[in-house]
């Protein structure tokens, strides 16, 4: 692409994200953050959903390589240095959460079950890594996303998440990370990274895919709209489109309550640690106190 193009600014969260626009040919530019993901990790990324593609697994935007054949340009800005991938552009808007969107959930519940089929079987490159999306990763000692502490300052508050900290990490040591429930997920297909067009729904952004529980997929699709009452019959419309493709037992099912507040105590870590980008001028008022609604009513 012609370093004359044009730059339009898509979305400023965990990376920098722009639509270039060179003649008739349109590409997104992702900006990786600098620190979070290493060369590496971010080429393992692009090697799974270039897999996806070449399968049909599910729609996806294509990474697109330089004329030279290298995957990753780099920049440097703010006396860091940052990779920069490159993804073709696909069309359509981010569905909007409420009960209208179960027959949508449907088919995420279905896509989200091939992704997990295409990952129990596919064959990693040597070398791949992604992170561990873990309990220590979220919660430990030096939590990915920062201490969810940082929201609060009331030591009511403090103290019952705590509490609910401590349930989380009980309940999924007892529900185990056998390769049935562990293991190469998206990890973050929330409604800002899905594309509908009226026919079909496009996945994105890959940039939290890791190991971690496949039903942690689903905690991920209702990020930041916990609380919405359309979840039970989102939820409900998610098992009938995965169960369809493929089995999510009971005890899959009895793990989702935990598995959304530990998306939730994680994201809201996240605001914490990430406060002014676009998504927490959309979410972030308000969002620690309905942690803690969330968190009384999960303990109870």
């Amino acid at each position: 692409m012609d370093t004359s193009a044009k730059l339009t600014r898509l979305t400023v969260s965990e990376n920098h994200t722009y639509c270039a626009v060179d003649g008739a040919r349109r590409l997104v530019l992702r900006v990786h953050r600098a620190g979070y993901h290493t060369r590496t990790e971010i080429l393992s990324e692009l090697d799974w959903i270039a897999a996806l593609h070449a399968t049909g697994t599910v729609v996806t935007a294509q990474p697109i390589a330089r004329a030279d054949g290298e995957r990753l340009s780099f920049i440097e800005f703010d006396g860091q240095k940052h990779c920069v991938s490159a993804f073709s552009f696909l069309e359509g808007d981010e569905p909007k959460v409420g009960t209208h969107l179960a027959g949508r959930f449907e088919e995420l519940g279905a896509i989200n079950a091939r992704l997990h089929q295409h990952a129990k079987a596919w064959t990693r490159p040597v070398g791949f890594a992604r992170k561990h999306w873990d309990f220590d990763l979220m919660f430990g000692g030096s939590p990915i996303w920062g201490d969810w502490r940082a929201a609060y300052d009331g030591a009511e508050d403090i103290a019952l998440l705590e509490g609910l900290e401590a349930r989380l990490r009980s309940s999924l040591e007892a529900y185990g990370d056998g390769p049935d429930r562990f293991g190469l997920i998206h990890g973050d297909l929330r409604v800002a990274n899905l594309l509908d067009d009226g026919n079909r729904l496009a996945v994105i952004d890959f940039d939290d895919c890791g190991f971690s529980w496949f039903a942690y997929d689903f905690a991920a699709a209702i990020s930041f709209h916990e609380e919405d009452e359309a979840v039970p019959a989102l939820q409900s419309a998610w098992l009938k489109g995965y169960r369809f493709v493929a089995s999510f037992g009971v005890e899959d099912e009895a793990i989702l309550p935990t598995m959304i507040m530990a998306r939730r105590l994680l994201l809201t870590a996240w605001l914490a640690s990430r406060a002014g980008n676009d998504t927490d001028a959309l979410y972030g008022r308000g969002f620690a106190e309905g942690t803690v609604r969330l968190a009384k009513a999960y303990l109870c």
